[in-house]
């Protein structure tokens, strides 16, 4: 695991008063704070700081991770910084509780996968029906015992350190007289025999992420126990390197959560509270979390990301009308925090992200859409499965059948009009389309011109850039073009 790095601004290092905690590197300053090219998991502030020194902070720390002292009575300079970085106070005298109990929720690099669905191993004594639903899902039909017996477990085990904590998130669907439990194994380190610890959760426990600290190093094992009689569905069993109460992936990442189960994650950065707020939508990726903080945190303007682990890598942020309201809810919620209205929002992503940006974009009435890759016609992408893309991207295919309800044509075509008719409704009077786009794209090669032709709004504005090769020939090419359209939107639109 990666260092987790200090940056204490003050008088007497504590190196010389307190114990740090293993992984930890702390760098003291004592004089002027200096700019350098590195971001700092933890910023403590003993003093206060010049405007000069400010500048600095800013830019080698991160939201939620700047800490003051209570004893310090902050100036304008740092109490400005404290409130853009959604700063905490230590007190003095919890410094060493402080080092040993919350350093460790900093750690820099997050982690989070669900497990392929092939990993998904059935009981061999279960004499029921089995039914795979493409990558999304197994349903289990049958009966369980009057008491709790292994139905299902995962392959391969997962690695723990010491004093790591994961959190775990199982989704699934199953019949009133059905009752699971979610057990956990932790093995010796180097065996597959002894086992070190063990958890079991009931179904009350499973209605939020549960989290297991690790005894030392080892591997650990998932199962599932069932008992009564029916239908069980599971969809996917989530493993995350935890932060406690700190967070979701990122320091400050929040979670929100479907009466289905079905997940929302979001990041917000204030930067310099100042218009507009840009939003980016994650693209497709089977390591779970956020996408885009380094490139978004170099602009300066307020930022939240948004990312989400439904499928496998993802669902293309559409869902039912709860998960839908709930996207729309959390977006809001910011702009108003923030105090902007639509026509300070910029809605973006690459790929997958566009899908998002677009779909909300209809709800939001944004100052701009900036797109890399747009994606529109999931239909289509799933039907290019088949002879453009044979194997590239089975995702689709479970997409197809969740979204369109079914594998055959009129499915392909109820999933392309969610979309577009969606589109088509909304009046973009008001918005810049600025989209960068692939001439053989072997997902949707017809999304750029189709957005042409659907966009009846008068008054839109749209800027397009093409590149020839498939939809992930020229990444480099897009994510250029990309970052040149938002600089020219900030400077030329918000005069940044």
């Amino acid at each position: 695991m990666d260092r987790i790095r200090i940056l204490q601004i003050g008088q007497e290092s504590w190196s010389t008063k307190y114990k740090l905690p293993n992984g930890t590197r702390l760098i003291f300053v004592q004089d002027t704070v200096e700019l350098k090219k590195e971001i700092f998991e933890l910023v403590v502030l003993e003093r206060n700081i010049t405007p000069a020194e400010s500048v600095a902070v800013d830019k080698m720390s991160m939201a939620y991770c700047l800490f003051v002292l209570d004893s310090v009575e902050m100036d304008s300079t740092t109490n400005n910084l404290y409130t853009r970085k959604m700063g905490k106070k230590i007190s003095k005298d919890k410094i060493q509780e402080f080092l040993d109990n919350e350093v460790k929720k900093y750690f820099p690099k997050p982690y989070g996968e669900k497990f392929r669905p092939e990993a998904l191993g059935i009981a061999q004594g279960f004499k029921g029906s089995v039914k795979w639903n493409g990558q999304y899902s197994v349903s289990i039909q049958g009966e369980y015992g009057e008491e709790f017996n292994q139905i299902a477990f995962w392959r391969g085990n997962i690695p723990i350190e010491a004093g790591q904590g994961i959190e775990f998130w199982l989704e699934y669907k199953k019949s009133d007289d059905v009752e699971i439990m979610l057990v956990i194994k932790q093995f010796v380190s180097g065996s597959l025999a002894d086992i070190k610890a063990s958890w079991e959760f009931t179904e009350k426990e499973l209605e939020e992420p549960v989290i297991i600290e690790g005894d030392g190093l080892g591997t650990i094992f998932c199962e599932l126990k069932a008992k009564g009689e029916g239908k069980l569905d599971i969809i996917g069993l989530h493993d995350r390197i935890s932060r406690w109460d700190a967070g979701k992936f990122m320091v400050g990442g929040e979670r929100y959560v479907t009466s289905d189960r079905e997940e929302i994650f979001a990041y917000f950065d204030p930067g310099d509270m100042k218009p507009p707020l840009s939003v980016y939508f994650s693209g497709y990726k089977t390591m779970e979390g956020f996408e885009g903080y380094y490139m978004m945190k170099k602009m300066g303007c307020p930022f939240l990301l948004i990312a989400e682990q439904r499928f496998q890598g993802g669902g293309f942020y559409m869902g039912n009308e709860e998960y839908e309201k709930l996207m729309v809810s959390v977006i809001q919620r910011y702009l108003d925090k923030l105090g902007f209205y639509s026509d300070q929002l910029i809605l973006s992503g690459i790929s997958m992200g566009t899908i998002g940006s677009m779909y909300y974009g209809c709800d939001m009435k944004p100052h701009a859409l900036i797109l890399g890759k747009p994606l529109a016609s999931l239909g289509n992408i799933a039907e290019n499965e088949k002879i453009k893309r044979p194997g590239g991207f089975p995702t689709s295919l479970d997409l197809l059948r969740f979204h369109g309800g079914g594998m055959n044509e009129e499915s392909i075509e109820r999933l392309n009009n969610r979309f577009w008719s969606k589109l088509r409704k909304t009046d973009f009077g008001h918005t810049k389309f600025i989209v960068s786009y692939m001439y053989e794209d072997d997902y949707d090669d017809t999304a750029y011109d189709t957005l042409l032709s659907e966009l009846h709004s008068s008054g839109v504005q749209v800027y397009g850039k093409g590149l020839h090769g498939r939809h992930n020939d020229n990444s480099a090419g897009i994510s250029a073009w990309f970052k040149s359209q938002y600089d020219r939107v900030l400077h030329e639109d918000f005069d940044r």
